[in-house]
């Protein structure tokens, strides 16, 4: 099964045993010198069968940092990655250390860049670097590459593309030097690979190569060709970098089409022998096969879900099912940015394996109520550790929220997490009761009640359909109001307007025509007018996830939609909506309202609630799976 994907690749130092690469993803264990956690997390995707690690980006000095205090390798530390390198190599897998230097984009003072032009993304503007101090950062990174190799690293990875420094100096936008390092741009990376070439030796050297800048002032494609031709008898593989931070095209989110970029990935595979990865969206083995197959790229790269199912080779090897990848963000790339510790959101054990290890049970009989998020989760944790489960639902289907979720243009994924939970639900140990409301005697008979009952939506002195009724087809005229701009809020007004084709609605166009590869944004038409409307005077959906809001926001914003705050509703007639805003009176000539002004708990069985039913302020899916999960450990 899958051939491609399981084909051995040689390369100069060694042969991998597979195609796929764990990509770099910073987890936050290692800012807070949690080795044991950090080790445990790179020793189990290992054991899950991905042939090559590439670790979360390590500074090569304070200037370089992401932030103050961000991850170095130093003599001190060295035991550490030393402890880590071998765990890693007993479970049979290679491991590489990338090396990441931030230049403008670093949250500190100290941050450099070729020139001194502040970065949209930090607070700081940066010093421009000497001669001199060009000089240290290549020196800085030769070094603590050859530290790399000293502490049982397998090579090196360059991060050499998502508008950090290398990547800085490569573009007009970033570069305006008129010396020997503006002049020619690709000087620095030259030089940078050329010196952790040398410091190296023969281990692994991995460029990650920038295929699509997506900012105006970005390279052209013959700036990436002739980059690629220059660096390719330095380096063993070319990582497919796609986009900046600051970029204004959404690269990994889950309204990014699966595979969206492996046919830049095939351009560069065309001008060079060294073997590249492809990257980006790459979910589920089928698609990692397809590109493969098609000849697209020699490798996958597999950061996030590898998250979700550290047993993803393992268990595309054998046929087996895969706990999805959903692109959501919210539990990796999200915690990074609130400076919390990554982990996954349909598997809450990433980068915590010892604290969610599973403990065989004495089989009792539990029942759960509600096949949710939350109830899902339980069952099929207690039901993996040896209990006789019984999970009640009173619909016809599984799913609860994620069905509704699924609904929204650009969350389809929630459908691949249903199928899984809905073929895992088959569990020998597992007792599915659809269409059955669970009562206090039914429940009597059980050793423990769990209720997952889950949210309704809070109701509302003004008329019109709640958030569930819109999303299941309410009939709604050309001009709507929603009011509550949360997260719920952003949903039904996305789905309200309909689905998009990505590359036009962005401007994602191609960077052998376009200087970093963009192109006017064409949003379609949208299908309705909408307003958005909040009480509070702060900035609508301030709880959405830092990698993500902006993209939403984005979205509404293309397609007209007008979002107010300090909002007063007074009443709705056949004029429109009628409210006050600052104290001024005004009407809305909306047709239809949709209330999206909240949620309350369904609990009036007895029992140990999670989820919505614990406590509906602020529920997600991140948070009702997680309690599942910790809950059906403990029982």
């Amino acid at each position: 099964m899958h051939p491609h994907l399981f084909t051995p690749l040689p390369l100069r130092p060694f042969t991998l045993k597979n195609r796929l690469v764990m990509g770099s993803m910073h987890t936050g264990l290692e800012e807070r010198h949690d080795w044991p956690a950090l080790t445990r997390f790179y020793a189990r995707r290992a054991q899950g069968g991905a042939a090559l690690i590439i670790t979360g980006g390590i500074s090569a000095n304070a200037e370089g940092a992401v932030f103050q205090g961000a991850a170095e390798l130093t003599e001190e530390n060295l035991p550490h990655h030393q402890n880590l390198t071998a765990a890693v190599h007993q479970a049979g897998s290679r491991i590489v250390l990338q090396i990441l230097h931030a230049g403008r984009y670093a949250f500190s003072p100290a941050c450099v860049a070729p020139s001194a032009l502040k970065s949209p993304i930090s607070p700081f503007a940066p010093t421009e670097l000497t001669e001199e101090t060009i000089a240290k950062q290549i020196a800085d990174i030769a070094a603590t590459a050859a530290r790399a190799i000293r502490a049982g690293y397998d090579g090196i990875e360059l991060m050499g593309s998502e508008g950090y420094l290398i990547n800085q100096f490569l573009a007009p936008k970033t570069n305006r030097r008129t010396d020997r390092w503006g002049l020619d741009r690709r000087l620095f990376a030259r030089e940078v690979t050329s010196a952790t070439r040398a410091a190296i030796g023969d281990a692994l050297l991995i460029f990650r190569i920038s295929l699509i800048d997506l900012v105006e002032g970005g390279q052209t494609w013959e700036d990436t060709a002739a980059l690629a031709r220059e660096l390719s008898p330095l380096v063993d593989i070319f990582n497919s970098g796609i986009g900046w931070h600051e970029a204004r095209v959404p690269t990994i989110g889950q309204m990014v089409p699966r595979a969206a970029f492996a046919p830049l990935t095939a351009r560069l595979r065309a001008l060079t022998d060294t073997p590249v990865i492809a990257v980006n969206r790459i979910p589920d083995p089928q698609t990692a096969e397809a590109i493969l197959a098609s000849g697209q790229a020699d490798l996958i790269g597999l950061a996030r879900p590898l998250l979700a199912d550290p047993d993803w080779p393992n268990k595309a090897l054998k046929g087996q099912r895969i706990t999805p990848c959903i692109a959501c963000n919210q539990a990796c790339l999200d915690h990074t940015f609130e400076g919390k510790a990554a982990t996954c959101l349909t598997n809450p054990a990433a980068g915590r394996e010892a604290e969610f290890a599973p403990l065989p049970a004495t089989p009792r009989r539990i029942a759960v109520v509600g096949a949710g998020a939350a109830g899902i989760a339980c069952a099929l944790t207690a039901a993996r550790r040896g209990h006789l489960v019984t999970l009640f639902e009173a619909l016809g289907q599984i799913g609860g929220q994620m069905r509704l979720a699924a609904k929204i243009p650009g969350k389809e994924e929630f459908l691949t997490l249903l199928a899984f939970y809905e073929a895992e639900l088959s569990h020998p140990n597992i007792t599915l009761k659809l269409n059955t409301k669970a009562t206090e005697a039914e429940l009597s008979g059980f050793d423990e009640t769990v209720i997952a009952t889950g949210v309704r939506p809070r109701k509302s002195a003004l008329p019109g359909p709640d958030y569930a009724q819109a999303l299941n087809g309410a009939a709604l005229g050309p001009r709507v109001a929603i009011i509550g701009a949360g997260g719920i809020g952003f949903d039904v007004a996305a789905f309200l307007l309909g689905h998009e084709d990505f590359a036009k609605e962005w401007g994602l166009g191609d960077p052998a025509t376009t200087p970093g590869g963009l192109t006017a944004p064409e949003p379609k038409a949208p299908a309705r007018e909408i307003w958005l409307l909040q009480r509070s005077k702060g900035k609508p959906g301030r709880g959405l996830g830092k990698t993500t809001g902006w993209i939403h926001r984005a979205h509404l914003a293309a397609h007209g939609v007008r979002m107010l705050g300090g909002v007063e509703y007074l009443h709705f007639d056949a004029q429109g909506l009628h409210i006050l805003r600052d104290g001024l009176p005004e009407i809305i000539p909306a047709t239809d309202l949709v209330i999206c002004a909240g949620q309350e708990p369904v609990a009036e069985l007895m029992g140990q609630r999670i989820g919505g039913a614990r406590d509906a302020a602020g529920i997600d899916a991140k948070r009702a799976i997680e309690e599942g999960t910790r809950l059906g450990l403990q029982l």
